[in-house]
């Protein structure tokens, strides 16, 4: 059969995946169990700080087991994360979690877009990514439906019923083609290829400053959409019913994000980079000054729209930067860059949060704005050429 039926079952993956039942609680679901924003934002950073320790070894070993199989390995792990999720308990659950998470994380660095690149057909994967994290968005849509209408203050409920679906994603996996032979190279080998890639990558000075400018939009979209969004609609008095019904638009509206080729074939790559990044600035700016409910949701609903539009152009720049037939390889070593700026963006985040949400707010506009000006740079790098 073809490699073309990787599309549909990575996309059935990814629609599995999506389905976090506790996505619309995720802050509150560990706050009631102990658990703290500055400890969230730590336990962050050190699930980041992981997945930049274990990128070499994922790369080279997903080399030589395959694409496949890497995915189909790490698509289990990430279902024991979530029955560790279901039963964390406090600080120490939570961050087991998330330090399995960094290793599912560092596996599947580019595994999944380099599976999805190799499959489809020429020109058409900006197109793919995008409606790959479509999938994505409309499986927390639907679990936020169901956590609204069903579920309610039942969080367990919630981590239970998210295991369920990630163990169904991994089943599912098992269905997928190889798309590049393994590699049987020896080890000393594959460190000397590893260690070229990376010299090459940190020599391309334009993919540097993308990568860059990525990883800050990245680690202020995380922090401000998932974690700070839910603190903020607490802080002012926003009930849980409220709160899911404002995740459930918030995913509907990152839907959006399916017109991300579209978009940027209207405006062109350079405008659609500046673009990008500048409308987060502005959100973040909303949720720093505001006490409205109505525009707190909507500048966070805006910054995820924004953001979803950028991710699939992201995968698509990434992936055409790559020359060698290491693909795995040279993802993991942009990844160990991107993830390196990544932690310390987090770190900030978490510790100001401690002290003042407002400013936390107003820090991921400076990241975003931060990294509106390395895309300038890069995309003026590009007409200069």
């Amino acid at each position: 059969m073809p490699k073309s039926r990787n599309i549909p079952i990575l996309y059935a993956v990814a629609l599995l995946q999506g389905m976090v039942f506790y996505g619309p609680i995720a802050t509150l679901y560990r706050r009631a169990a102990g658990v703290g924003l500055g400890q969230i934002a730590l336990m962050e950073g050190i699930s980041l700080a992981l997945s930049v320790a274990l990128e070499l070894p994922w790369g080279l070993l997903a080399e030589r087991l395959g694409y496949r199989r890497t995915m189909v390995l790490c698509s289990g792990l990430y279902f024991v994360t979530k029955l560790i999720f279901w039963q964390a308990r406090g600080f120490g659950g939570f961050l087991l979690e998330r330090i399995l998470l960094g290793v599912v994380d560092a596996g599947l660095s580019g595994i999944d877009t380099g599976i999805l690149y190799l499959s489809c057909p020429e020109g058409e994967a900006h197109r793919v990514f995008g409606v790959y994290n479509n999938m994505a968005i409309l499986g927390l849509l639907v679990a936020t439906g169901v956590y609204t209408l069903l579920i309610g203050e039942n969080y367990r409920l919630a981590g239970l019923l998210t295991a369920v679906s990630y163990a169904a994603a991994a089943l599912l996996s098992l269905g997928l083609r190889e798309v590049r032979a393994p590699d049987r190279r020896g080890g000393r080998e594959a460190l000397t290829r590893f260690g070229r890639i990376l010299r090459e990558t940190l020599g391309q000075r334009r993919l540097l400053l993308f990568l860059s400018g990525a990883a800050l939009l990245g680690a202020a979209q995380q922090m401000v959409t998932v974690f700070y969004s839910q603190a903020q609609y607490q802080r002012l008095g926003m009930s849980a019913a409220a709160m899911g019904a404002a995740y459930a638009f918030m995913t509907l509206c990152g839907l959006l994000g399916g017109y991300s080729a579209r978009l940027t074939e209207r405006i062109g790559e350079r405008r659609a980079l500046i673009l990008l990044p500048l409308l987060p600035v502005l959100c973040c700016l909303t949720l720093a000054l505001t006490g409205s409910m109505i525009l707190s949701v909507l500048a966070v609903a805006l910054f995820r729209v924004t953001f979803n539009l950028y991710q699939p152009l992201q995968a698509t720049i990434q992936n055409r930067s790559v020359k060698t037939e290491d693909r795995a390889t040279a993802l993991s070593a942009q990844a160990v860059l991107l993830n390196g700026v990544t932690i310390s963006a987090t770190f900030l985040l978490g510790r100001l949060s401690e002290i003042s949400l407002p400013a936390a707010f107003l820090l991921g506009g400076a990241l975003s704005l931060a990294s509106l000006g390395l895309m300038s740079r890069m995309s003026k790098g590009e007409e200069r050429r």
